[in-house]
């Protein structure tokens, strides 16, 4: 490069959306300053030729274009100095046939990423839990790859070089960011006596140190890693988080956990790096005010945070003429009794009704699926105030003090059952949301289709009217929630998995009185051996989702599950989404309750 840049993490790519035929998003990098030079600023050279395929250079169809960039931020290092992220924000008029994008930073290696043609609905893929939970060992998943992160990265870049992806959606847990309680400067906090003093533990100049230099090391190197490395500059990015963006649980634990100093700490500076290097924004810098527009024309920022200074940052994203996609912040405001606040609701409900009347797909990204198997008997266990295990945990009797939470002194998996939507504490939440979002759908003629990940597993949840065995085209209610998880983490234990198998062909009464019926789709009814199944409801390995419209006017969601572990190939399990085809407002969904402001229900 000319002028030279050190890169520590970077180029990284971002959609936003496209308006008026104009394709926006950005590129970010992020330098160490000592070693770079800044006379001039960089700047993003762009050449733009029609898409010819593999290997083949179509004629330009616009001329060349230079981009300048901004300084959004600039964070000092202990060790390397001041290190700042230089975003270019890109604006590409899109063209009759797709057009292939060349850029260079500052002179150097071309890369290139793909856009639609104008009036194209867009070819993307879903993925979730992009990391490894700690105690899991990646070497057992890599096979032939350098790391066990690859072999599915390997596999998407594969079929993104055969036919492109114009973007890619990140719903949660893109960035592992729990191994922050390893460090040297956490441990007085992990390791005090008792829940009151880990409640008042305060929040040191050493703890803020460890915690920011941890946190910027570890996204500069994940970001940069290996195939995910050179997916996120060659696939414009659309992420979402969950919890592991900030840390384990973050909104699922009681009040008096979630604002104590230090989780509100840690929460505030993972949400600030979230924004920064998933979404490459700063408040600071770009506002958080949407009238005229916010800088990113996709973002949608809602209600305050309960624990962390920072409002909802959703996100509203075109994928074609026929296909948007709402992405819900469900972890800024998440508290124990609350998903997402009644006022981010009712922006994001507004945004919906004013999409052009063209548009016949909805998504729904949620990180956490919203039609799943119930564990309520296991989540009631574990909460009870005198659940033996738990009492014999907290003082470590029979070896089981692992079994409690190091956050909050609860049962362990508790926090993972509290941030299901049908758990006990958000099960009225999610039937509010199903029936506002059955009234949209009859209203607009919209198909709504949730896509979730989270639980480390394949499934596909399904809710329809109860009853009257309608058609799924002409079926309002008829609302699948694809379940893609994970890119990289290890499936769930065997016996996890079973049970979820189990439950998954249990019957669910709970929406019955409003006309709604629910189960999961019976699409693994073979293993990726070829093997049957007996239980043909969920698969638990290794996947994410390759997205396409079709000229029916179906969504079709391929899901594609890692076909041995390592092995860097997938198999497809294909599922359609009908286009709506009802008559609007022909029949009725029961209206339903507020949301509930705390209490179990």
């Amino acid at each position: 490069m000319q002028p030279h840049l050190q890169l520590m993490c970077g180029p990284l790519l971002s959609y936003y959306t496209i308006e008026d035929g104009i394709w926006y998003g950005a590129a970010m990098v992020v330098t160490a300053d000592r070693g770079s030079q800044f006379e001039p600023t960089p700047w993003l050279h762009l050449r733009f030729n029609q898409y010819a395929g593999l290997q083949q250079a179509g004629p330009e169809v616009l001329p060349a274009k230079t981009f300048q960039s901004q300084r959004i931020f600039t964070y000092n290092d202990n060790k390397q100095g001041p290190c700042s992220f230089w975003r270019f924000m890109i604006q590409i008029p899109l063209q009759n046939t797709e057009t292939e994008v060349k850029y260079s930073l500052n002179r150097g290696a071309e890369l290139a990423f793909v856009v639609p043609a104008i009036g194209q609905n867009l070819r993307w893929t879903a993925h979730s839990c992009n990391g490894f939970s700690s105690g899991v060992d990646p070497d057992e998943f890599k096979g032939e790859w350098d790391s066990g992160y690859d072999p599915l990265w390997e596999d998407m870049l594969e079929k993104h070089h055969l036919q492109p992806y114009h973007c890619m959606v990140g719903g949660g847990d893109q960035i592992y960011c729990d191994a922050l309680t390893l460090e040297p400067e956490m441990q007085s906090w992990i390791n005090a006596p008792d829940r009151e003093a880990k409640l008042s533990h305060p929040v040191t100049d050493d703890f803020v140190s460890g915690a920011l230099t941890s946190s910027f090391n570890h996204y500069a190197l994940h970001f940069r890693r290996g195939a995910f490395g050179r997916a996120n500059s060659t696939i414009p990015m659309v992420n979402m988080l969950d919890d592991h963006d900030l840390i384990d649980g973050f909104g699922t634990y009681d009040d008096e956990t979630m604002r104590s100093p230090v989780f509100s700490y840690i929460g505030n500076r993972g949400y600030f790096w979230y924004l920064l290097f998933q979404l490459f924004t700063v408040d600071e810098f770009d506002g958080i005010d949407p009238f005229p527009s916010h800088p990113i024309k996709s973002m949608v920022i809602g209600g305050q945070g309960p624990w962390i200074p920072f409002h909802n940052h959703s996100l509203s994203v075109y994928l074609g003429p026929k296909v948007h996609m709402i992405a819900v912040d469900c972890r800024s405001e998440r508290k124990l009794h609350q998903v997402v606040s009644p006022e981010t609701y009712s922006i994001i409900f507004d945004i919906i009704s004013r999409l052009p009347q063209d548009v016949e797909q909805l998504v729904i990204q949620l990180g956490v699926p919203i039609a799943y198997p119930r564990m309520s008997f296991l989540e009631h266990f574990l909460g009870a105030k005198y659940n033996p295990i738990n009492l014999l945990a907290r003082h470590n009797a029979l070896g089981l003090g692992g079994m409690v939470n190091k956050f909050n002194q609860s049962a362990e998996l508790l926090d993972d059952l509290n941030d299901h939507w049908c758990a006990n504490v958000h099960k009225k939440e999610r039937n509010w949301l199903v029936l506002e979002m059955q009234r949209i759908a009859q209203t607009q003629r919209l198909r709504v289709t949730f896509l979730s990940g989270d639980v480390h597993l394949a499934a596909v949840g399904c809710l329809f009217t109860y009853k009257a065995k309608l058609a799924p085209e002409v079926d309002h209610r008829y609302m699948l929630n694809i379940v893609s998880s994970a890119i990289v983490n290890t499936p769930p234990p065997a016996g996890a998995a079973k049970m979820v198998s189990q439950l998954a062909g249990h019957k669910h009464r709970t929406l019955h009185k409003q006309h709604t019926d629910e189960s999961m789709l019976d699409i693994f009814a073979k293993d990726t051996d070829g093997k049957k199944q007996r239980k043909p409801y969920v698969l638990p390995r290794r996947n994410y989702t390759a997205i396409e419209y079709l000229e029916s006017g179906d969504l079709l969601f391929d899901i594609r599950v890692e076909k041995k572990q390592g092995a860097g190939d997938t198999v497809s399990y294909p599922v359609k989404v009908p286009p709506p085809r009802w008559e609007v407002r022909t029949g009725a969904s029961v209206g339903a309750p507020p949301i509930p402001n705390g209490g179990a229900h």
